[in-house]
């Protein structure tokens, strides 16, 4: 695309050494600049990409987008962001794929991952193509592989392409993950939402929105510029439900789901078994009894904010009865990967979430028999969630194996000192620490019975772990694998 073109679409505040070139690619990093692109400089909290805008001139870019003038001879992009900007850069270059697409955004502290495969299936089985951004990495049907992704959503250039290349492959309906720092950071500026969700709000990322006032507003973002005849799907018995109700402009089809207020689409008569969780799902004068796979409250509330998608596409109860009904587990989320005793695999990293899957074990924990839980906290995050999530894993497990997640550059000690600072009483019975992640997944068959229920959470579908000084390859559930005889992992 012509240089031209670009300042034309983006207007920067100024330009310097203009010349019409031809600009083949985006760029934010000098270590992967090819030639012919327009490296943009980034300032993030530890880099200011400015200070490597020579780098990236010698290896081959041929413009630069910038905060600042820089004293190098090709034409350069003064913009107040750099950060916004680059959407917006994005949207140009990749020729704004996501006005012809049926993009539908899915945020929340929790689900948004199982919710968006389940919404795959759901308008896979209205017998349409649907593909896949998030957690995991992107798929273009549920049946594909996934590939590769560096964030929960990717930064505009890659969001921008990864739309391109789904477009071009017809695929015209886009589930995808839409996280408070993609918010925040104006990742996803640009693009045209036909719906988004609300799963939930509750703590996580205060080391990087400070409070939840800010948390919640980087969530509304989502829901604030939505355009009329877009949708709306709002989980109504979360406490932020009504914040988020008035976010939403006029002329948006707003529809509300839960439990326990009264709201447009409901479940009822809800019972839990070993096979799963069974209820009445309920719109206006329509009903349909489902029985998922899955389990746990928080699957009845992943399961109705996916209906939701499906009844505000335009896509029948029936059909999304029999999508959710074929669906099993999403890897690392509520994955069981060993039957005696049960083992399950979770990716809960916030006190909400760990209590919600806690709850559901014990749904499926013998009445003697004991549920022992086994977690740490990850390392340069909020510290404030570590002694609340030892207070719930004690409340809630018969034993409790406090270990390490990604301790990153934090001392692992220091943060199983501030879990254990939520406990109440540390009872070497029913309280275990073990810093290392593997030994503490070999303790738990010396701690379980066959009778038991073993909740391993906070990494999930996650196979590798961050140290201080390096990045290991270390998997959940490879690791109960090699302490257990194992199911198969979920695909």
């Amino acid at each position: 695309m012509e240089l031209g073109k670009i300042i034309k679409a983006i207007n920067p505040d100024e330009v310097l050494n203009y010349k019409d070139v031809d600009i083949k690619g985006i760029s934010y990093n000098s270590k992967t600049i090819n030639s012919h692109e327009i490296f943009v400089c980034l300032k993030g909290e530890h880099v200011d990409g400015h200070e490597f805008a020579q780098m990236a001139f010698e290896k081959g870019a041929v413009a630069l987008m910038v905060e600042r003038p820089l004293n190098i001879e090709i034409p350069q992009l003064v913009v107040k962001s750099t950060q916004k900007k680059i959407a917006d850069l994005a949207c140009c270059f990749y020729h704004n794929p996501s006005h012809e697409l049926n993009l539908v955004g899915i945020t929340g502290t929790n689900g948004k991952t199982t919710v968006t495969h389940l919404v795959q299936k759901i308008v896979e089985e209205d017998q349409k193509r649907c593909a896949l951004i998030g957690t995991l990495g992107y798929k273009l049907s549920s049946s594909d592989d996934y590939l590769e992704a560096k964030h929960t959503t990717p930064q505009a250039p890659e969001l921008q392409r990864t739309l391109s290349v789904i477009l071009k492959k017809d695929i015209l309906n886009v589930i995808t993950e839409v996280s408070s720092h993609a918010l925040e950071q104006s990742r996803v500026r640009g693009c045209r939402f036909s719906g988004a969700v609300l799963t939930n709000l509750t703590q996580d990322h205060l080391d990087f929105h400070i409070t939840m006032e800010n948390y919640f507003k980087a969530k509304a973002k989502l829901f604030s510029e939505l355009e009329k005849g877009s949708f709306a799907v709002i989980n109504n018995d979360d406490k932020w439900a009504d914040r988020f109700l008035e976010a939403v402009p006029e002329g948006v089809n707003v529809l509300t789901y839960g439990v326990k207020k009264d709201s447009s689409l409901m479940a009822k008569d809800i019972e839990f078994t070993s096979r799963g969780v069974r209820f009445t799902c309920v719109c206006g004068e329509e009903k349909e009894t489902i029985q998922l796979h899955l389990n746990g409250m928080f699957s009845v509330y992943n399961a109705l904010a996916a209906i939701g998608v499906g009844i505000s596409m335009g896509i029948s109860m029936k059909t999304c009865k029999n999508a959710l009904e074929g669906t099993r587990s999403v890897a690392g989320r509520f994955e069981i990967v060993n039957s005696e005793p049960m083992v399950i695999v979770d990716y809960a990293h916030t006190p909400d979430g760990l209590e919600n899957i806690l709850r559901a074990a014990r749904e499926l924990t013998p009445k003697n028999a004991n549920l022992i839980c086994l977690f740490g906290c990850g390392g340069d995050r909020d510290a404030t969630k570590r002694p609340k999530m030892g207070k719930i894993a004690q409340a809630l497990s018969d034993k409790v194996v406090i270990t390490s997640d990604n301790p990153r550059s934090e001392d692992p000690q220091q943060i199983i000192t501030d879990i254990l600072s939520g406990l109440k009483l540390i009872n070497p019975k029913t309280v275990f620490v073990e810093p290392d992640r593997h030994l503490a997944i070999e303790l738990l068959k010396n701690i379980a019975a066959p009778e038991d229920v073993v909740i391993v959470a906070g990494k999930g579908h996650e196979d590798y772990q961050i140290l201080s000084d390096r990045t290991i390859h270390f998997d959940d559930r490879e690791e109960v694998q090699k302490v257990f005889s194992t199911l198969p992992l979920t695909k």
